[in-house]
């Protein structure tokens, strides 16, 4: 049991369910795996939502629902027209209302058992720790990257587990970043995708019923968590592709060397993120991305071509999947197969051939292509260590 767990259970100890909250819990209750046992730690838990848009919305009900104890709601945001697409605890008579406080009436009608604290603010350095350390959670429905930093330093300085989700155009992501247990977001995500890489999604568009998917899953994992039962997503990348309706899973270990939860770790506060969130001319402005930045657009479906311009005997020996080969030496001759209206990731083995490779495709117009830095041995390091390495 995770050390949260067994705090909000000794909690528990002391918490009683009246007539009204059996039968309203009943069908919680009916479970073995959670009895009134279960129900009670729910009752006893503190879980902070920081975003109540698209994410949060979906989490905040179900937790609502299911007897969440005390629901705290951090957003400075008011609703506007375009949330009201998928975030369903909005409606359009409340357009221009602060989001916490629709929120909090929303959420009472359906559950006025529960406690709901409004934090009608968003999620800065001076105030994260302190919001953080009240809660025994934290659910991020956020759609910025200088909120998710925020929150996982937040999140891991005062040893509270971090419930990540993420959403854009047909894919999303959830996860649980709770170190000793398992990785931080930083272990994935060092250091925010460079600006204009993964775009947000105003920029993007998103699915309407995404978040309530993903969301859903992030309500799942806090309730498992409090309750402890089940297996969480600790370690685990959860994705999902709504277009071909699959999903699947990526693995992730701790980063020893990780500058938040490593072995001698060098973040000791809450900072600035020095990443900004309106929009940007992309990638092209750059000569090269990182692994994670390329992950990160993996993950964010954002539309790219990836090229290879190693040997045929090199992509013998191992391939990024999805990857268009291309030879270094035959580029110039085949540039019109390549695709002038998204970026171009091109990648080798190391790093110096693809560098090679963007400096031809720019002198040809190409300005959006990008070189991998580390080349496909650094994806293979940092994501796929069972990809053979030569």
């Amino acid at each position: 049991m995770f050390r949260v767990a067994a705090e909000i259970a000794q909690r528990a100890e002391s918490v009683t369910l009246n007539s009204t909250e059996l039968a309203r819990y009943s069908r919680h209750v009916l479970l073995p795996e959670l009895g009134l046992v279960g129900q009670s730690r729910l009752k006893a838990s503190r879980i902070l939502i920081v975003g109540v848009g698209g994410l949060g919305s979906p989490a905040a009900m179900y937790l609502a629902a299911a007897g969440i104890g005390t629901l705290g709601l951090c957003d400075g945001d008011h609703v506007d027209l375009s949330n009201l697409q998928r975030q369903l605890l909005y409606s359009s008579a409340e357009v221009g209302q602060k989001k916490v406080e629709v929120a909090a009436r929303r959420l009472e009608t359906i559950n006025p058992d529960i406690q709901i604290e409004t934090h009608p603010e968003m999620l800065t350095v001076e105030n994260a720790v302190d919001l953080v350390r009240d809660y025994d959670l934290v659910i991020d429905g956020s759609d910025n990257f200088a909120t998710r930093y925020l929150v996982t330093d937040a999140c891991v300085l005062t040893a509270r587990p971090y419930v990540y989700g993420s959403i854009m155009r047909f894919a999303g992501q959830a996860s649980l970043f709770y170190p000793p247990y398992g990785p931080c977001y930083r272990c994935l995500f060092p250091r925010p995708p460079a600006a204009g890489v993964v775009p947000n999604c105003a920029e993007g568009g998103v699915l309407g019923v995404l978040p309530g998917v993903i969301g859903s899953v992030q309500a799942t994992e806090a309730i498992k968590l409090v309750t402890g039962i089940g297996e969480s997503l600790v370690g685990r990348i959860l994705t999902y592709d709504a277009l071909s309706m699959r999903w699947s899973e990526l693995s992730l270990a701790r980063d020893h060397g990780c500058p938040l939860c490593g072995d001698c770790p060098s973040i000791a506060a809450v900072n600035t993120c020095e990443v900004a969130c309106a929009p940007s001319s992309g990638p092209g402005d750059q000569m090269e991305i990182t692994v994670q930045d390329l992950h990160a657009m993996k993950l964010a479906a954002v539309p790219f071509e990836l090229i290879d311009v190693r040997t045929e005997a090199e992509v013998a020996i191992c391939k990024l999947e999805g990857s268009k080969h291309i030879p270094l030496g035959e580029l110039a001759r085949r540039l019109e197969y390549l695709a002038v209206d998204r970026p171009l990731v091109v990648h080798c083995k190391g790093g110096a051939r693809s560098a090679q490779a963007v400096a031809q495709l720019r002198d040809h117009g190409y300005d959006q292509a990008v070189s991998l830095r580390g080349g496909i041995l650094a994806w293979i390091d940092t994501f796929d260590p069972s990809m053979a390495r030569y």
